[in-house]
């Protein structure tokens, strides 16, 4: 079993965190990656482009720690995290991201990631969330911690559950896919599913959503965060 340093212990003997990174632009990840392999117990081991690259890359390497953008294309980071947790349970998720959003930071934790990062205080938060979530510890930023408070206190105050997700983790991935242009086959081959099954998810999608067409869905699926504008 490999053995980890504690925070701060930069000694010899112990084997570095293994990383695998994941942005969709090589100048943040270049950043990012110098942030980090700066640190003796810290090392990207391996790098993707968008997460359906970092899923491919989980597959082939040891990793101990994924640091993952929120927006990508082909899958989200959030997308991402929920296929890696399942693919390797043991791997630590954190979600790195521009985006100081209460809506990105519910579904980070909801897909079991540990910690949230925001781009603009990388080089100040990243290392400690780095170690932070291979001692199982939660990293959050300030204003993060914030809002689950208050949103914790308001349903709370009012009775409220928090509501169902409307969609399956694979209508969402269908929508993302739809949205960024992809073809029903193309969705086919990137998911490992057939072509019907894309045309039945995408059925599935337009009614659930009382949407019309695939100018809709994409709108829709820009709301919701999955696709950038």
């Amino acid at each position: 079993m490999t053995q980890h340093p504690s925070p701060g212990a930069e000694g010899a003997g112990t084997s570095p965190i293994r990383i695998l990174l994941a942005d969709d632009h090589a100048l943040v990840r270049r950043g990012v990656r110098l942030i980090l392999d700066r640190e003796p117990d810290l090392e990207v081991v391996a790098e993707a482009g968008d997460g359906a690259e970092a899923i491919a890359l989980a597959r082939d390497h040891e990793v101990d720690l994924a640091v993952l953008d929120i927006a990508m294309p082909r899958l989200t980071g959030l997308q991402a995290a929920r296929e890696l947790v399942a693919l390797k349970p043991g791997l630590r998720i954190l979600m790195l991201t521009m985006h100081d959003n209460e809506q990105y930071l519910f579904q980070a934790l909801k897909v079991g990631a540990v910690g949230y990062v925001l781009k603009s205080v990388a080089d100040r938060d990243l290392v400690a969330a780095c170690r932070a979530a291979m001692r199982d510890e939660p990293f959050l930023y300030p204003g993060a911690v914030t809002a689950l408070i208050r949103t914790y206190l308001d349903r709370v105050r009012h009775g409220e559950e928090a509501p169902e997700q409307l969609l399956t983790p694979r209508e969402e991935e269908v929508l993302k896919l739809v949205a960024e242009g992809h073809s029903s086959r193309e969705i086919a081959e990137l998911l490992f599913i057939s072509v019907k099954t894309v045309q039945r998810h995408r059925e599935n999608l337009l009614n659930k959503l009382g949407l019309r067409d695939r100018l809709e869905l994409t709108r829709y699926a820009i709301r919701a965060g999955l696709v950038e504008p």
